[in-house]
């Protein structure tokens, strides 16, 4: 998401067939908080589930 200045790195993802089928994908996003937040907003108004631990691994 290079507008909102994050790196992004899809570690995992699963798709179905058919276009009209859910996905789901298994994202990674660095960057600074607002960038983060900015960016779920930004997801979150597409009508995108967002499901997800913040901070995983201790870093902001």
């Amino acid at each position: 998401m290079s507008t909102y200045g994050l790196i992004v790195n899809i570690t995992k993802a699963m798709l179905q067939p058919n276009a009209d089928a859910e996905g789901c994908f298994d994202i990674e996003l660095r960057g600074t908080v607002p960038q983060i937040s900015s960016d779920l907003a930004y997801l979150e108004s597409l009508n995108l589930r967002i499901v997800g631990k913040l901070n995983a691994d201790g870093d902001s």
